[in-house]
């Protein structure tokens, strides 16, 4: 497949998840009104969800905070919010982060 195809492929399916998010219906009934399948819906935001970048936001915090053991947050785009303790298991990290961009 020639790479403008991809990136014009990827451009719909982009659409279709920014739409099916506004809408309000489940993926489901989204996917039966556009005529698209759950399980491609399901795959392209995945695969989409892997090429956004994460970004990162300076916290501030008060004095108490300070005195306590060091957190990194991260501030999600669906406004999750993570809580890092220093010293926590990088593949358990790996797997919320997964699991918090499928639901996205």
């Amino acid at each position: 497949m020639k790479k403008e195809a991809v990136s014009s492929k990827a451009e719909v399916w982009r659409e279709l998840i920014q739409r099916q998010k506004k809408s309000g219906l489940t993926v489901a009934a989204f996917c039966q009104q556009q005529g698209v399948s759950g399980w491609s819906f399901y795959q392209w935001r995945k695969r989409l969800a892997m090429n956004q970048p994460v970004r990162f936001a300076l916290v501030e915090t008060g004095e108490a905070s300070r005195q306590s053991r060091a957190v990194v947050e991260l501030w999600l785009s669906g406004g999750d919010r993570l809580q890092i303790a220093p010293g926590a298991d990088t593949a358990t990290l790996r797997t919320v982060l997964a699991v918090l961009r499928e639901r996205q």
